[in-house]
């Protein structure tokens, strides 16, 4: 640690300091000088050296956020905090600083270069985030378990790695260790690794390599699988009918339904549970596959309206621009002629004929615009009713499918019932060769008792399937509301005129108004400015 800090009062990260240091390290000479006088944003600072200040905790840095280079070396750093917001930084220098662990680096994802060096760390770990890193050091640290090389080899890009003075180069096999297991480093404690030595190492390390490769090919299918899994859940969700695919409505029907499980141990209930649940499944299994049928319709409709959309917005754009194009090419003969025209009062003719001519080319392109606003409210419309149709449609067909699955609950209830006052009976006159568990049996001291029971378990599964169904209708209509007014703020050109550009520029025409036009070599000299006569 530097003696120059340790001699010193620890300091706070506050905007005098950054302001000072960034003012100190901003551009000099007469550059300098106005970013002194105007001051420089935090904002658009891309590098920042703030070592020997005797700083104890990073903060304040949350407005750097188009940093690129940060050197916090030699302070009395504790934490590693406070950098949420520099996402863009690719080089930290946090060396001969105070840290024990490595922490709070999840947000800079585009980080290439890392130096801890000179710290008291003891543990590899908590740098998932940075998947660009290629330079590493940790030397002169607390490192002492060869095991924290194997987390390295998630990082594919990692080129240059430092580990001298921890106890972990001091293992009589550090070196071949390293080289055998991180097969894509070319640069070791500052020393180039030789090819030759490499292939050695892994010759020597090739049994534990292979287990070890087979064990991470293992690891990585299971979360392509999980990431497979998400995906797919998430299109499902689209279609609204999550967890439809299966028995886990059925299933959460009986979670929470303590009398129904007790019930199951009845004669005969068994097999009548198990009929229930497969005509059960059956109809959720209906309305799954209907669900992921019409979510493709919506999706065809919805492609097929923003296709229609770009195609007429870049006919009417592609219209303009011919027009436009058309009028520059006679209005700069027309100046040419004006130019050259000595007589005053054909000067004033040529001046009226052509206003009359922007006027011509302002009148047409607005009769355009208001064709086009015409024809997308027409689409909106028709898309507007093609999706409400589809959405109304969709519910129809799964309130019917869902009112099946209540109606297949009823009738379970009704034998259910059946065959509990049968047991009953049995019961009481001493004829069940069956033994009951005691909180079974337990229900069956009185009709009502045994009547609630089933009934509370019926209520339990009504709800189950009411609230999925509302789950269902809730979220669809909402999608579409969302979505139609998605699309009427997104098409919206009433109020936004829209730029037409041509070969030579930008041209907005509107009467009253002075026109420039720009020469065809793409200078913008003033050829002249033309009021159109009121």
């Amino acid at each position: 640690m530097n003696l120059l800090c340790n001699s010193l009062e620890p300091r706070v990260m506050d905007d005098d300091m950054l302001k000072l240091v960034v003012r100190e390290q901003g551009p000099q000479e007469e550059a300098g000088q106005l970013a002194k006088q105007e001051g420089i944003l935090f904002k658009d600072v891309l590098s920042l050296k703030l070592d020997f200040q005797n700083i104890l905790r990073i903060d304040n840095l949350w407005q750097f956020e188009s940093l690129r280079k940060l050197q916090l070396d030699n302070n009395i750093i504790e934490r590693i905090e406070g950098l949420e917001n520099l996402t863009h930084l690719v080089w930290l220098d946090l060396s001969f600083n105070n840290i024990e662990a490595i922490e709070g680096l999840d947000a800079l994802v585009n980080l290439e270069d890392l130096s801890l060096f000179n710290n008291r760390i003891s543990k590899i770990d908590s740098l998932d985030a940075l998947v660009k890193l290629q330079v590493l050091s940790l030397g002169n640290n607390q490192i002492g378990n060869m095991m924290n090389i194997i987390y390295l080899r998630r990082f594919k890009d990692l080129r240059a790695l430092s580990l001298s003075g921890n106890p972990v180069a001091k293992a009589e096999d550090y070196r071949m260790f390293i080289w055998a297991y991180l097969p894509g480093l070319v640069y070791l404690d500052s020393r180039r690794i030789d090819d030759h030595m490499k292939e050695l190492a892994e010759i020597k390390h090739q049994y534990s390599l292979d287990e070890l490769k087979h064990r991470e090919n293992q690891i990585q299918a299971q979360l392509e699988e999980e990431q497979a899994q998400r995906k797919e859940l998430e299109e499902y969700k689209a279609a609204f009918v999550e967890h439809l695919n299966g028995s886990f409505l059925f299933d959460s029907m009986y979670a929470e339904d303590v009398e129904g499980k007790k019930l199951a141990y009845l004669p005969s209930v068994g097999e009548l549970l198990e009929s229930y649940k497969d005509k059960f499944v059956i109809i959720c299994l209906h309305i799954f596959e209907y669900g992921l049928k019409q979510q493709k319709k919506r999706k065809v409709e919805l492609d097929t309206f923003s296709e229609c959309v770009h195609e007429a917005i870049q006919e009417n754009q592609e219209q303009g621009k011919h027009r436009i194009a058309k009028f520059e090419e006679k209005h700069l003969l027309s100046l040419s002629a004006i130019r050259d025209e000595s007589d005053m009062t054909n000067i004033e003719m040529k001046i009226v004929e052509h206003g009359k001519d922007i006027t011509e080319l302002y009148n047409v392109l607005m009769t355009q615009e208001m064709q086009l606003v015409e024809q997308l409210e027409e689409m909106i419309n028709m898309f507007e009713r093609n999706i409400v149709d589809l959405v109304g449609l969709f519910i129809e067909n799964v309130q019917s499918l869902m009112a099946q699955c209540r109606d297949l609950e009823t009738h379970h209830h009704e034998k259910l019932l059946e065959i509990c006052i049968n047991t009953l009976e049995k019961i009481v006159k001493g004829e069940l060769d069956e033994d009951l568990p005691d909180d079974v049996r337990a229900l069956f001291v009185d009709k009502d008792t045994i009547v609630n029971a089933v009934g509370t378990s019926h209520d339990i599964h009504l709800l189950k399937i009411d609230n999925r169904e509302d789950e269902l209708v809730t979220r669809i209509n909402s999608w579409c509301t969302q979505l139609v007014n998605k699309v009427s703020d997104a098409t919206g050109l009433a109020d936004a005129p829209m730029p037409l550009v041509t070969s030579r520029g930008a041209v907005e025409i509107c009467p009253g108004e002075r026109i420039l036009f720009a020469v065809r070599n793409g200078e913008r000299n003033k050829m002249k400015d033309c009021r159109i006569p009121h």
